[in-house]
Protein backbone atom coordinates (compact mmCIF):
# COMPACT_ATOMS: atom_id res chain seq x y z
CA UNK A 1 0.00 0.00 0.00
CA UNK A 2 1.49 3.49 -0.85
CA UNK A 3 0.73 5.76 1.95
CA UNK A 4 -0.75 8.22 -0.66
CA UNK A 5 -3.71 6.19 -1.19
CA UNK A 6 -4.07 5.15 2.21
CA UNK A 7 -6.92 5.86 4.01
CA UNK A 8 -6.33 7.75 6.65
CA UNK A 9 -6.27 11.35 8.17
CA UNK A 10 -4.38 11.95 11.45
CA UNK A 11 -5.10 14.51 13.91
CA UNK A 12 -2.73 17.17 15.46
CA UNK A 13 -5.33 16.80 18.81
CA UNK A 14 -6.58 14.43 20.48
CA UNK A 15 -10.52 14.31 20.39
CA UNK A 16 -12.07 16.45 23.23
CA UNK A 17 -14.08 13.84 24.15
CA UNK A 18 -11.38 11.26 24.99
CA UNK A 19 -10.78 10.46 28.13
CA UNK A 20 -8.24 7.34 27.91
CA UNK A 21 -5.06 6.32 25.69
CA UNK A 22 -7.08 3.99 23.47
CA UNK A 23 -9.64 6.14 22.39
CA UNK A 24 -7.25 9.49 22.55
CA UNK A 25 -5.00 7.38 20.07
CA UNK A 26 -7.19 5.42 17.46
CA UNK A 27 -9.01 8.31 17.04
CA UNK A 28 -6.36 11.13 16.64
CA UNK A 29 -4.29 8.01 14.42
CA UNK A 30 -7.22 7.83 12.08
CA UNK A 31 -8.44 4.44 12.92
CA UNK A 32 -11.84 5.35 14.28
CA UNK A 33 -14.17 7.88 13.69
CA UNK A 34 -17.06 8.78 16.31
CA UNK A 35 -20.87 8.39 14.62
CA UNK A 36 -22.86 8.78 17.65
CA UNK A 37 -22.56 8.10 21.66
CA UNK A 38 -21.14 4.72 22.13
CA UNK A 39 -21.24 3.80 18.36
CA UNK A 40 -17.82 3.60 16.24
CA UNK A 41 -17.26 3.88 12.61
CA UNK A 42 -14.08 1.56 12.19
CA UNK A 43 -11.76 2.91 9.21
CA UNK A 44 -9.65 1.00 7.28
CA UNK A 45 -6.55 0.92 9.48
CA UNK A 46 -8.71 -0.59 12.31
CA UNK A 47 -10.94 -2.90 10.38
CA UNK A 48 -7.43 -4.32 9.57
CA UNK A 49 -6.72 -5.09 13.21
CA UNK A 50 -9.78 -6.35 14.21
CA UNK A 51 -9.77 -8.67 10.92
CA UNK A 52 -5.97 -10.24 12.38
CA UNK A 53 -7.68 -10.84 15.88
CA UNK A 54 -11.12 -12.40 15.03
CA UNK A 55 -8.47 -14.56 12.76
CA UNK A 56 -6.72 -15.45 15.77
CA UNK A 57 -9.48 -16.26 17.81
CA UNK A 58 -10.81 -18.05 14.87
CA UNK A 59 -7.78 -20.53 14.30
CA UNK A 60 -7.45 -21.40 17.80
CA UNK A 61 -11.32 -21.83 18.39
CA UNK A 62 -11.05 -24.27 15.53
CA UNK A 63 -7.65 -26.10 17.21
CA UNK A 64 -10.19 -26.42 20.37
CA UNK A 65 -13.11 -28.10 18.43
CA UNK A 66 -15.16 -25.40 18.43
CA UNK A 67 -17.66 -24.80 15.02
CA UNK A 68 -18.57 -20.94 13.67
CA UNK A 69 -21.78 -20.15 12.81
CA UNK A 70 -23.58 -16.72 12.37
CA UNK A 71 -26.66 -15.48 14.21
CA UNK A 72 -29.10 -13.06 13.24
CA UNK A 73 -28.29 -9.57 15.22
CA UNK A 74 -32.26 -9.01 15.80
CA UNK A 75 -33.89 -11.06 18.41
CA UNK A 76 -37.56 -11.95 18.84
CA UNK A 77 -39.00 -11.01 22.49
CA UNK A 78 -40.32 -14.85 22.38
CA UNK A 79 -37.75 -16.07 22.90
CA UNK A 80 -36.36 -14.08 25.37
CA UNK A 81 -39.96 -14.13 27.29
CA UNK A 82 -38.60 -18.19 27.30
CA UNK A 83 -35.53 -17.47 29.21
CA UNK A 84 -37.32 -14.82 31.94
CA UNK A 85 -34.69 -12.28 30.50
CA UNK A 86 -36.89 -9.55 28.70
CA UNK A 87 -37.96 -8.06 32.01
CA UNK A 88 -34.80 -9.03 34.03
CA UNK A 89 -32.17 -7.60 31.28
CA UNK A 90 -32.89 -3.88 32.20
CA UNK A 91 -32.41 -1.31 30.43
CA UNK A 92 -29.43 -1.75 28.36
CA UNK A 93 -31.97 -4.04 26.18
CA UNK A 94 -32.69 -2.24 23.53
CA UNK A 95 -36.00 -3.10 22.64
CA UNK A 96 -38.34 -2.05 19.26
CA UNK A 97 -40.89 -2.73 16.98
CA UNK A 98 -41.01 -3.67 13.61
CA UNK A 99 -44.51 -2.50 11.09
CA UNK A 100 -46.27 -5.93 12.55
CA UNK A 101 -45.77 -3.79 15.56
CA UNK A 102 -43.76 -7.51 16.76
CA UNK A 103 -41.39 -7.55 20.02
CA UNK A 104 -37.92 -7.23 18.77
CA UNK A 105 -34.19 -6.84 20.94
CA UNK A 106 -31.06 -5.79 19.50
CA UNK A 107 -28.40 -8.64 20.73
CA UNK A 108 -26.85 -7.95 23.12
CA UNK A 109 -25.80 -11.57 23.89
CA UNK A 110 -27.25 -15.09 21.79
CA UNK A 111 -28.20 -17.43 25.00
CA UNK A 112 -31.55 -17.58 23.89
CA UNK A 113 -30.64 -17.91 20.33
CA UNK A 114 -28.26 -20.37 20.49
CA UNK A 115 -30.48 -22.60 22.95
CA UNK A 116 -33.37 -22.12 20.36
CA UNK A 117 -30.80 -23.56 17.52
CA UNK A 118 -29.55 -26.66 19.74
CA UNK A 119 -33.27 -27.70 21.07
CA UNK A 120 -33.79 -28.00 17.36
CA UNK A 121 -30.77 -29.97 16.20
CA UNK A 122 -29.09 -31.65 19.03
CA UNK A 123 -31.60 -34.09 20.00
CA UNK A 124 -29.80 -36.97 21.63
CA UNK A 125 -26.78 -37.92 24.04
CA UNK A 126 -24.85 -39.05 20.96
CA UNK A 127 -24.71 -35.29 19.59
CA UNK A 128 -22.92 -34.00 22.84
CA UNK A 129 -20.58 -32.72 23.48
CA UNK A 130 -20.72 -29.70 21.11
CA UNK A 131 -19.31 -25.96 20.97
CA UNK A 132 -20.89 -23.65 18.93
CA UNK A 133 -18.92 -20.03 18.13
CA UNK A 134 -19.99 -16.98 16.06
CA UNK A 135 -18.37 -13.24 15.60
CA UNK A 136 -20.70 -10.95 15.18
CA UNK A 137 -21.80 -6.97 16.69
CA UNK A 138 -23.53 -6.40 19.71
CA UNK A 139 -25.44 -3.38 21.49
CA UNK A 140 -26.01 -2.83 24.61
CA UNK A 141 -27.95 0.51 25.49
CA UNK A 142 -25.34 1.56 28.44
CA UNK A 143 -26.80 4.15 30.67
CA UNK A 144 -23.38 5.74 30.20
CA UNK A 145 -21.06 5.03 27.00
CA UNK A 146 -17.30 6.06 27.53
CA UNK A 147 -13.64 5.20 27.07
CA UNK A 148 -14.08 4.84 23.31
CA UNK A 149 -13.64 0.94 22.09
CA UNK A 150 -13.72 -0.02 26.06
CA UNK A 151 -17.47 0.86 26.85
CA UNK A 152 -19.27 1.76 23.58
CA UNK A 153 -22.67 0.21 22.82
CA UNK A 154 -22.16 -1.36 19.66
CA UNK A 155 -19.27 -3.52 19.41
CA UNK A 156 -17.63 -6.88 18.21
CA UNK A 157 -17.80 -9.64 19.44
CA UNK A 158 -16.60 -13.53 19.68
CA UNK A 159 -19.04 -15.20 22.06
CA UNK A 160 -19.61 -19.41 22.01
CA UNK A 161 -21.81 -21.72 23.69
CA UNK A 162 -21.07 -25.52 25.02
CA UNK A 163 -23.78 -28.37 25.33
CA UNK A 164 -22.96 -31.31 27.11
CA UNK A 165 -24.72 -34.14 29.34
CA UNK A 166 -22.51 -33.56 32.88
CA UNK A 167 -21.01 -31.08 34.79
CA UNK A 168 -17.78 -33.31 33.90
CA UNK A 169 -17.87 -32.80 30.07
CA UNK A 170 -18.56 -29.00 31.28
CA UNK A 171 -15.58 -28.62 33.53
CA UNK A 172 -13.55 -30.43 30.77
CA UNK A 173 -15.00 -27.44 28.28
CA UNK A 174 -14.11 -25.12 30.43
CA UNK A 175 -10.84 -26.38 30.73
CA UNK A 176 -10.41 -26.45 27.03
CA UNK A 177 -11.71 -22.85 26.70
CA UNK A 178 -9.46 -21.63 29.54
CA UNK A 179 -6.54 -22.81 27.51
CA UNK A 180 -7.55 -21.48 24.08
CA UNK A 181 -8.23 -18.12 25.67
CA UNK A 182 -4.70 -18.32 27.19
CA UNK A 183 -3.17 -18.72 23.30
CA UNK A 184 -5.55 -16.28 21.77
CA UNK A 185 -4.21 -13.63 23.93
CA UNK A 186 -0.78 -14.61 23.69
CA UNK A 187 -0.78 -14.40 20.32
CA UNK A 188 -2.25 -10.71 20.21
CA UNK A 189 0.69 -9.63 22.63
CA UNK A 190 -1.22 -9.34 25.39
CA UNK A 191 -0.61 -10.85 29.08
CA UNK A 192 -3.73 -11.13 30.48
CA UNK A 193 -4.74 -12.41 34.30
CA UNK A 194 -7.61 -14.80 34.40
CA UNK A 195 -9.89 -13.76 37.38
CA UNK A 196 -13.00 -14.92 39.56
CA UNK A 197 -15.50 -12.95 38.90
CA UNK A 198 -19.47 -12.23 38.91
CA UNK A 199 -21.59 -13.86 36.12
CA UNK A 200 -23.63 -10.55 35.81
CA UNK A 201 -26.67 -10.56 33.73
CA UNK A 202 -25.43 -13.88 31.53
CA UNK A 203 -26.01 -15.48 35.13
CA UNK A 204 -24.03 -19.26 35.94
CA UNK A 205 -22.41 -20.38 39.19
CA UNK A 206 -18.84 -20.34 38.37
CA UNK A 207 -16.91 -17.92 35.58
CA UNK A 208 -13.52 -15.95 35.28
CA UNK A 209 -12.62 -12.91 33.36
CA UNK A 210 -9.67 -13.11 31.64
CA UNK A 211 -8.02 -9.12 32.59
CA UNK A 212 -5.31 -7.47 30.60
CA UNK A 213 -3.31 -5.88 33.67
CA UNK A 214 -3.04 -1.50 32.99
CA UNK A 215 -1.52 1.22 34.89
CA UNK A 216 -3.90 3.70 32.85
CA UNK A 217 -7.29 4.94 34.06
CA UNK A 218 -8.73 2.55 31.34
CA UNK A 219 -8.85 0.04 33.98
CA UNK A 220 -12.36 -1.00 34.76
CA UNK A 221 -11.95 -3.21 37.68
CA UNK A 222 -9.33 -3.36 40.76
CA UNK A 223 -7.85 -6.85 40.47
CA UNK A 224 -6.79 -8.85 43.39
CA UNK A 225 -4.18 -11.01 43.52
CA UNK A 226 -1.51 -13.44 45.40
CA UNK A 227 2.41 -13.77 44.39
CA UNK A 228 2.42 -16.94 46.45
CA UNK A 229 -0.32 -18.35 44.70
CA UNK A 230 -3.21 -18.31 42.18
CA UNK A 231 -5.33 -16.67 43.07
CA UNK A 232 -6.56 -13.69 41.43
CA UNK A 233 -10.68 -12.33 41.76
CA UNK A 234 -12.41 -9.10 39.99
CA UNK A 235 -13.47 -6.73 43.17
CA UNK A 236 -16.87 -7.59 42.83
CA UNK A 237 -16.09 -11.29 43.86
CA UNK A 238 -12.98 -11.25 45.73
CA UNK A 239 -12.69 -12.52 49.33
CA UNK A 240 -10.01 -11.98 51.34
CA UNK A 241 -9.01 -12.82 55.43
CA UNK A 242 -9.20 -10.11 57.65
CA UNK A 243 -6.19 -9.45 60.53
CA UNK A 244 -8.09 -8.92 63.47
CA UNK A 245 -9.69 -5.23 64.45
CA UNK A 246 -7.61 -3.03 65.93
CA UNK A 247 -9.19 -2.02 69.29
CA UNK A 248 -6.53 -1.23 70.92
CA UNK A 249 -6.29 -3.66 73.90
CA UNK A 250 -9.08 -1.21 75.67
CA UNK A 251 -12.61 -2.40 77.10
CA UNK A 252 -14.58 1.38 76.08
CA UNK A 253 -17.97 0.15 77.29
CA UNK A 254 -18.44 -1.40 80.38
CA UNK A 255 -22.46 -1.29 79.88
CA UNK A 256 -25.09 -0.99 77.19
CA UNK A 257 -26.43 2.68 77.13
CA UNK A 258 -27.42 5.76 75.16
CA UNK A 259 -24.97 8.27 74.83
CA UNK A 260 -25.65 11.69 73.04
CA UNK A 261 -23.53 12.29 70.03
CA UNK A 262 -24.27 15.74 68.76
CA UNK A 263 -22.98 16.81 65.09
CA UNK A 264 -21.80 13.05 64.24
CA UNK A 265 -22.83 12.74 60.90
CA UNK A 266 -19.75 10.99 59.77
CA UNK A 267 -17.86 7.70 60.83
CA UNK A 268 -15.07 9.68 61.35
CA UNK A 269 -16.69 12.40 63.50
CA UNK A 270 -18.16 9.88 65.87
CA UNK A 271 -14.46 7.80 66.03
CA UNK A 272 -13.24 11.50 67.03
CA UNK A 273 -16.02 12.28 69.24
CA UNK A 274 -15.88 9.30 71.40
CA UNK A 275 -12.35 8.57 70.50
CA UNK A 276 -12.77 4.89 69.61
CA UNK A 277 -11.65 3.38 66.94
CA UNK A 278 -13.70 2.78 63.83
CA UNK A 279 -13.39 -1.08 63.88
CA UNK A 280 -15.76 -0.62 67.02
CA UNK A 281 -18.60 1.12 65.03
CA UNK A 282 -21.41 -0.94 63.10
CA UNK A 283 -22.25 1.42 60.09
CA UNK A 284 -25.97 0.97 58.08
CA UNK A 285 -26.55 1.82 54.65
CA UNK A 286 -29.58 2.30 52.78
CA UNK A 287 -29.44 0.95 49.35
CA UNK A 288 -32.49 1.11 46.89
CA UNK A 289 -32.52 -2.58 44.89
CA UNK A 290 -34.85 -2.85 42.10
CA UNK A 291 -37.32 0.51 43.90
CA UNK A 292 -37.44 -1.41 47.32
CA UNK A 293 -35.17 -0.10 50.65
CA UNK A 294 -32.49 -2.56 51.98
CA UNK A 295 -30.44 -1.97 55.12
CA UNK A 296 -26.77 -3.10 54.46
CA UNK A 297 -24.83 -3.60 57.85
CA UNK A 298 -20.95 -3.14 58.07
CA UNK A 299 -17.64 -2.83 60.29
CA UNK A 300 -17.24 0.92 59.97
CA UNK A 301 -13.81 0.82 58.75
CA UNK A 302 -14.83 -1.48 55.36
CA UNK A 303 -16.28 -0.85 52.41
CA UNK A 304 -19.67 -2.49 51.13
CA UNK A 305 -19.20 -3.79 47.38
CA UNK A 306 -22.32 -3.07 45.58
CA UNK A 307 -22.29 -5.82 43.62
CA UNK A 308 -21.76 -8.52 46.12
CA UNK A 309 -24.91 -6.78 47.71
CA UNK A 310 -26.82 -7.04 44.19
CA UNK A 311 -26.09 -10.65 44.21
CA UNK A 312 -27.26 -11.38 47.51
CA UNK A 313 -31.09 -9.79 47.38
CA UNK A 314 -31.04 -10.97 43.27
CA UNK A 315 -31.96 -7.66 41.89
CA UNK A 316 -31.05 -6.20 38.70
CA UNK A 317 -30.21 -2.40 39.79
CA UNK A 318 -28.57 -0.75 42.73
CA UNK A 319 -28.15 2.79 44.41
CA UNK A 320 -27.44 4.39 47.23
CA UNK A 321 -30.91 6.08 48.94
CA UNK A 322 -31.20 9.57 48.91
CA UNK A 323 -31.46 11.79 51.90
CA UNK A 324 -35.23 12.34 50.66
CA UNK A 325 -35.66 8.85 50.59
CA UNK A 326 -34.14 7.99 54.07
CA UNK A 327 -36.38 10.25 55.49
CA UNK A 328 -39.37 9.01 54.01
CA UNK A 329 -38.47 5.47 54.63
CA UNK A 330 -37.72 6.57 58.81
CA UNK A 331 -41.32 8.34 58.75
CA UNK A 332 -43.04 5.14 57.49
CA UNK A 333 -40.93 3.10 60.70
CA UNK A 334 -42.02 6.07 62.82
CA UNK A 335 -38.75 7.94 62.90
CA UNK A 336 -37.30 11.19 62.14
CA UNK A 337 -33.75 9.98 61.85
CA UNK A 338 -31.07 11.83 59.43
CA UNK A 339 -28.19 10.09 57.52
CA UNK A 340 -25.67 9.62 60.31
CA UNK A 341 -28.11 8.39 62.91
CA UNK A 342 -29.84 5.80 61.07
CA UNK A 343 -29.81 1.95 62.58
CA UNK A 344 -31.61 -1.62 61.98
CA UNK A 345 -33.38 -1.21 65.58
CA UNK A 346 -37.10 -1.16 64.80
CA UNK A 347 -37.13 -1.29 60.91
CA UNK A 348 -39.79 -2.85 59.88
CA UNK A 349 -41.00 -4.55 56.14
CA UNK A 350 -37.35 -3.76 55.51
CA UNK A 351 -34.91 -6.27 54.68
CA UNK A 352 -31.29 -6.04 55.94
CA UNK A 353 -28.52 -7.61 55.09
CA UNK A 354 -25.21 -8.04 57.24
CA UNK A 355 -21.66 -8.54 56.30
CA UNK A 356 -19.37 -11.28 57.98
CA UNK A 357 -17.49 -8.21 59.67
CA UNK A 358 -20.58 -8.20 61.84
CA UNK A 359 -20.63 -11.57 63.42
CA UNK A 360 -17.68 -10.72 65.53
CA UNK A 361 -17.92 -7.42 66.55
CA UNK A 362 -18.82 -6.69 70.41
CA UNK A 363 -19.67 -3.83 72.89
CA UNK A 364 -19.78 -1.50 69.96
CA UNK A 365 -21.90 1.55 68.97
CA UNK A 366 -25.08 1.84 66.44
CA UNK A 367 -27.20 4.34 65.52
CA UNK A 368 -30.99 3.97 66.74
CA UNK A 369 -32.59 6.16 64.46
CA UNK A 370 -32.55 9.00 66.92
CA UNK A 371 -31.07 12.37 65.92
CA UNK A 372 -27.75 13.10 67.54
CA UNK A 373 -27.45 10.13 70.00
CA UNK A 374 -25.88 6.39 69.40
CA UNK A 375 -25.98 3.28 71.54
CA UNK A 376 -22.92 1.83 73.22
CA UNK A 377 -21.92 -1.20 74.08
CA UNK A 378 -24.07 -2.92 71.90
CA UNK A 379 -24.42 -6.21 70.75
CA UNK A 380 -26.72 -7.53 67.24
CA UNK A 381 -28.88 -9.16 70.14
CA UNK A 382 -29.63 -5.90 71.79
CA UNK A 383 -30.99 -4.17 68.28
CA UNK A 384 -34.01 -6.67 67.96
CA UNK A 385 -33.58 -7.44 64.28
CA UNK A 386 -36.49 -10.30 63.49
CA UNK A 387 -34.69 -11.73 60.16
CA UNK A 388 -31.33 -10.92 59.55
CA UNK A 389 -28.57 -12.35 57.02
CA UNK A 390 -25.06 -13.13 56.96
CA UNK A 391 -22.93 -12.95 53.79
CA UNK A 392 -19.91 -11.51 52.42
CA UNK A 393 -20.47 -7.49 51.75
CA UNK A 394 -17.22 -6.51 52.16
CA UNK A 395 -15.14 -4.45 48.80
CA UNK A 396 -11.45 -6.54 49.71
CA UNK A 397 -8.86 -4.27 50.64
CA UNK A 398 -5.01 -4.18 49.28
CA UNK A 399 -2.97 -6.05 51.81
CA UNK A 400 -5.84 -8.21 53.27
CA UNK A 401 -4.73 -11.96 53.46
CA UNK A 402 -5.40 -14.13 50.80
CA UNK A 403 -8.19 -17.12 50.91
CA UNK A 404 -5.90 -19.69 49.88
CA UNK A 405 -2.67 -19.26 51.11
CA UNK A 406 -2.67 -16.17 53.84
CA UNK A 407 -0.18 -14.59 52.32
CA UNK A 408 -1.17 -10.72 51.74
CA UNK A 409 -3.02 -9.48 48.78
CA UNK A 410 -1.96 -7.01 45.79
CA UNK A 411 -4.31 -5.12 44.08
CA UNK A 412 -3.74 -3.93 40.29
CA UNK A 413 -6.16 -2.31 37.52
CA UNK A 414 -7.87 -4.69 34.76
CA UNK A 415 -9.07 -4.27 31.38
CA UNK A 416 -11.74 -7.02 30.70
CA UNK A 417 -10.87 -8.56 27.59
CA UNK A 418 -12.70 -12.34 27.92
CA UNK A 419 -15.12 -13.97 29.79
CA UNK A 420 -15.98 -18.01 30.73
CA UNK A 421 -19.14 -18.99 32.31
CA UNK A 422 -20.77 -22.11 33.43
CA UNK A 423 -24.21 -21.83 33.42
CA UNK A 424 -25.69 -25.15 33.67
CA UNK A 425 -29.09 -25.53 33.20
CA UNK A 426 -29.91 -21.79 33.42
CA UNK A 427 -31.07 -22.06 29.82
CA UNK A 428 -31.73 -25.15 28.55
CA UNK A 429 -34.43 -25.91 32.01
CA UNK A 430 -36.79 -22.29 31.55
CA UNK A 431 -36.31 -22.88 27.60
CA UNK A 432 -37.51 -26.76 27.61
CA UNK A 433 -33.83 -27.50 26.08
CA UNK A 434 -33.75 -31.09 26.26
CA UNK A 435 -32.16 -34.31 25.14
CA UNK A 436 -32.37 -38.34 25.02
CA UNK A 437 -29.99 -39.67 27.22
CA UNK A 438 -29.25 -43.55 26.67
CA UNK A 439 -32.34 -44.89 28.09
CA UNK A 440 -34.37 -42.69 26.55
CA UNK A 441 -35.14 -39.73 29.43
CA UNK A 442 -35.49 -36.27 28.28
CA UNK A 443 -32.34 -34.03 30.11
CA UNK A 444 -31.60 -30.37 29.90
CA UNK A 445 -28.35 -29.82 28.47
CA UNK A 446 -25.43 -28.76 30.87
CA UNK A 447 -24.19 -25.47 29.26
CA UNK A 448 -21.40 -22.91 29.34
CA UNK A 449 -20.83 -19.64 27.47
CA UNK A 450 -16.99 -18.06 26.17
CA UNK A 451 -16.64 -14.72 25.48
CA UNK A 452 -14.15 -12.27 23.69
CA UNK A 453 -14.68 -8.43 23.24
CA UNK A 454 -12.72 -8.36 19.54
CA UNK A 455 -13.05 -4.75 19.37
CA UNK A 456 -12.26 -4.55 23.33
CA UNK A 457 -9.19 -6.78 22.80
CA UNK A 458 -7.73 -3.97 20.00
CA UNK A 459 -8.15 -0.95 22.53
CA UNK A 460 -6.66 -3.07 25.48
CA UNK A 461 -3.82 -3.45 23.12
CA UNK A 462 -3.23 0.14 22.90
CA UNK A 463 -3.52 0.96 26.44
CA UNK A 464 -1.48 -1.66 27.36
CA UNK A 465 1.64 -1.31 24.38
CA UNK A 466 1.94 2.84 23.85
CA UNK A 467 3.98 5.93 24.36
CA UNK A 468 3.69 10.02 23.92
CA UNK A 469 4.03 9.78 20.76
CA UNK A 470 1.71 6.82 19.72
CA UNK A 471 0.54 2.99 19.15
CA UNK A 472 2.86 0.31 19.67
CA UNK A 473 1.39 -2.71 17.86
CA UNK A 474 2.22 -6.21 18.84
CA UNK A 475 3.32 -7.54 15.29
CA UNK A 476 0.14 -10.12 14.71
CA UNK A 477 -2.31 -7.80 15.28
CA UNK A 478 -0.86 -4.55 13.58
CA UNK A 479 -2.41 -2.92 10.84
CA UNK A 480 0.76 -3.31 8.13
CA UNK A 481 4.26 -4.87 9.49
CA UNK A 482 6.46 -2.44 8.22
CA UNK A 483 6.68 1.22 6.90
CA UNK A 484 9.68 2.00 4.27
CA UNK A 485 10.05 5.84 4.67
CA UNK A 486 12.35 7.67 2.03
CA UNK A 487 13.33 10.78 3.75
CA UNK A 488 12.86 12.82 -0.03
CA UNK A 489 10.59 11.47 -2.56
CA UNK A 490 12.60 13.70 -5.18
CA UNK A 491 15.83 11.88 -4.99
CA UNK A 492 16.33 8.95 -7.58
CA UNK A 493 18.47 6.61 -5.40
CA UNK A 494 15.96 7.19 -1.94
CA UNK A 495 13.12 6.36 -4.17
CA UNK A 496 14.22 3.09 -6.25
CA UNK A 497 16.10 1.68 -2.59
CA UNK A 498 12.55 2.55 -1.15
CA UNK A 499 10.69 0.89 -3.85
CA UNK A 500 12.52 -2.42 -3.87
CA UNK A 501 12.88 -2.97 -0.41
CA UNK A 502 8.74 -2.68 -0.53
CA UNK A 503 8.34 -4.77 -3.24
CA UNK A 504 10.56 -7.38 -2.31
CA UNK A 505 8.57 -7.55 1.32
CA UNK A 506 4.87 -7.54 -0.69
CA UNK A 507 6.47 -10.29 -2.44
CA UNK A 508 7.50 -12.32 0.78
CA UNK A 509 4.36 -11.87 2.20
CA UNK A 510 5.22 -8.97 4.92
CA UNK A 511 2.29 -6.48 4.77
CA UNK A 512 4.53 -2.94 3.96
CA UNK A 513 3.76 0.80 3.21
CA UNK A 514 5.36 2.60 1.25
CA UNK A 515 5.57 6.34 2.35
CA UNK A 516 5.49 8.04 -1.19
CA UNK A 517 4.12 11.34 0.03
CA UNK A 518 5.87 14.65 -0.77
CA UNK A 519 6.43 15.48 2.92
CA UNK A 520 9.07 16.91 5.42
CA UNK A 521 10.73 13.81 7.10
CA UNK A 522 9.12 15.34 10.72
CA UNK A 523 6.07 14.56 9.36
CA UNK A 524 6.47 11.25 7.76
CA UNK A 525 8.23 9.83 11.16
CA UNK A 526 5.64 11.18 13.25
CA UNK A 527 2.34 9.77 11.38
CA UNK A 528 4.61 6.50 11.81
CA UNK A 529 5.23 6.34 15.13
CA UNK A 530 1.45 7.47 16.11
CA UNK A 531 -0.01 4.84 13.68
CA UNK A 532 2.27 2.26 15.11
CA UNK A 533 3.92 0.70 12.65
CA UNK A 534 5.79 -2.26 13.95
CA UNK A 535 8.88 -1.76 11.72
CA UNK A 536 10.15 1.14 10.10
CA UNK A 537 13.05 1.09 7.48
CA UNK A 538 13.95 4.46 6.48
CA UNK A 539 15.95 5.07 3.48
CA UNK A 540 17.72 8.47 3.63
CA UNK A 541 21.39 9.91 2.81
CA UNK A 542 22.95 6.64 4.68
CA UNK A 543 22.19 4.99 1.59
CA UNK A 544 25.10 6.24 -0.24
CA UNK A 545 27.58 4.20 2.21
CA UNK A 546 24.86 1.07 1.50
CA UNK A 547 23.02 1.58 4.65
CA UNK A 548 19.08 2.27 5.42
CA UNK A 549 18.18 2.86 8.89
CA UNK A 550 15.86 -0.03 10.65
CA UNK A 551 13.66 1.36 13.71
CA UNK A 552 12.11 -1.13 15.61
CA UNK A 553 8.94 0.68 17.65
CA UNK A 554 8.37 -1.87 20.36
CA UNK A 555 11.57 -0.79 21.78
CA UNK A 556 12.72 2.45 20.35
CA UNK A 557 15.74 0.39 18.72
CA UNK A 558 17.23 2.16 15.69
CA UNK A 559 20.37 0.53 14.06
CA UNK A 560 22.07 1.31 10.86
CA UNK A 561 21.76 -2.27 8.49
CA UNK A 562 22.13 -3.26 5.02
CA UNK A 563 19.05 -2.98 2.92
CA UNK A 564 18.88 -5.88 1.89
CA UNK A 565 19.28 -7.36 5.73
CA UNK A 566 16.47 -5.11 6.98
CA UNK A 567 14.19 -6.98 4.63
CA UNK A 568 15.39 -10.10 5.58
CA UNK A 569 14.68 -9.16 9.44
CA UNK A 570 11.34 -7.63 8.65
CA UNK A 571 10.09 -11.09 6.31
CA UNK A 572 11.93 -13.18 9.36
CA UNK A 573 9.65 -11.71 12.11
CA UNK A 574 6.65 -11.92 10.53
CA UNK A 575 7.08 -15.87 9.82
CA UNK A 576 7.51 -16.17 13.02
CA UNK A 577 4.30 -15.32 13.99
CA UNK A 578 2.63 -16.97 11.35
Amino acid sequence: MKMSKLFVQTLREFPSDAEVVSHKMLARAGYIRKLTSGVYNYLPLMWRVLKKIENIVREEMDKAGAQELLMPFVQPKELWIESGRWEAYGKELMRLKDRHNREMCLGPTHEEIITSIARDVLKSYKQLPTNLYQIQSKFRDEVRPRFGLLRGREFIMKDAYSFGTSQEELDKEYQNMWEAYTKIFKRCGLETKAVQSDSGAIGGNVSHEFMVITTTDAGENDVFYCDDCDYAANSNHAISNLLPAITDGKEYFKETKVVDTPNTHTIEELSKFLNIPSTLILKALVYIIDKKPVIALIRADKTVEETKLLNTIGGLEIRIATSGEIEEIMKENGFDAIPGFIGPKGMKNIEIIADNTVKDMKNFVVGINQNDVHLVGANIEDLGIEKLQYTDLRLVEAGELCPQCGKPLKVTRGIEVGNIFQLGTKYSKPMNAVYLDADGKAKPYIMGCYGIGISRTAAAAVEAHHDEWGIKWPLAIAPYHVIIVPVSTKDETQMKVATKIYEDLLANGVEAVLDDRDERPGVKFKDADLIGFPYRITVGKTITEGNVEFVTRQTGEKVAIKPEEATSKVIEAVKAIK
